[in-house]
């Protein structure tokens, strides 16, 4: 386990990516990277390859859609995709096992393919907002820099875990991946619901996300001991936090660490953030790998495929 003075502050640890990428020093990240999300389900990243302009132009995007009308934005509602794709309005999603819905907007862009690739008529299609100029050509620049991102974490703790190196990119190869684009709105009186947050206490629902520096602070996660820990990274940094399906395949080695996103004390202030939902594709089988169920004696969880277990978790959500 991590090594933590104990009379420091706690802070989410951090690890420099370039050291996955030098051979004298791989192991000691993906230990570094593993025993953080061990400990946490949260790690900060740095030293990782994703351009600040490609960063910086799709948070423009971003506010640029955001600030349209409801009517406009409404009009990019795709239905039958569950949120999946495109536009979800202010106060659609509520946490799972939770009534008030929480105090946001999202837009949703997931992974192109050929037209001929079997899971092209699987996935729904991407919808491009035109009065938002350069939306996919940003969108869709940051969506590559950050799958690229993902495939080396993945890479590296499936290293720290001691299983095969094709165990995770064989699961999420052309998987159903989306990033998210959020809006949490001023909490004016008219946006403001007494007893709900920006986003209320949850676990991600799939592998692995890796969450841009926001505009601004408000993410916490609930340590061991019941109480909440701001995760306020360095500008330029990746927040990654590990979801259900990691801890479902690891038999809970690796957790799903509760996490939300608290108002702001004086309610004046919108808050942006891109957070990239690594999923598998909807025909892998989730299961937990054979390593864990050796040695945590049990399988907690039956087999379930990816795509049903989505489903499942995206009516909880209130979405399908």
């Amino acid at each position: 386990m991590l090594d933590l003075d104990p009379k420091a502050p706690i802070r989410v640890p951090v690890v420099d990516l370039r050291d996955w990428n030098n051979e004298a020093t791989s192991a000691r990240f993906a230990r570094s990277f593993g025993e953080a999300l061990r400990e946490f389900g949260f790690v900060r990243v740095r030293g990782h390859q994703l351009s600040p302009e490609v960063i910086e132009g799709a948070y423009a995007a971003s506010q640029e859609f955001f600030a349209l009308s409801a009517e406009v934005k409404s009009s990019y509602i795709v239905e039958g995709s569950a949120g999946q794709r495109g536009y979800t309005p202010f106060r659609a999603e509520s946490a799972k096992d939770r009534e008030l819905p929480d105090l946001k907007e999202f837009w949703h862009a997931g992974r192109e393919l050929d037209p001929e690739h079997p899971l092209q008529a699987v996935y729904a299609e991407n919808v491009w907002p035109k009065e938002v100029s350069g939306f996919r050509s940003k969108i869709r620049s940051l969506y590559r820099s950050l799958d690229s991102c993902g495939d080396q974490l993945l890479a590296a703790l499936a290293f720290y875990l001691d299983v095969g190196p094709e165990t995770f990119s064989e699961m999420t190869r052309d998987g159903d991946t989306v990033l998210r684009l959020l809006h949490y709105p001023a909490l004016e009186d008219n946006t403001l619901l007494p007893g709900a947050v920006r986003a209320a206490a949850h676990e991600d629902i799939n592998l692995l996300t890796l969450l841009i520096s926001s505009t601004s602070s408000g993410l916490e996660l609930k340590l061991r001991d019941g109480t909440w820990l701001a995760v306020n990274p360095e500008p330029g940094e990746i927040v990654v936090d590990s979801g259900d399906m990691m801890s479902r395949i690891t038999g809970g080695y690796i957790p799903a660490t509760t996490h939300r996103v608290t108002n702001p004390e004086d309610h004046q202030s919108d808050r942006y953030s891109l957070p990239f939902f690594v999923h598998p594709r909807p025909d892998a089988m989730l299961r937990v790998i054979p390593h864990f169920n050796r040695t945590r004696g049990s399988q907690a969880h039956e087999d379930i495929l990816a795509g049903d277990f989505l489903r499942q978790r995206l009516t909880a959500l209130g979405l399908s």
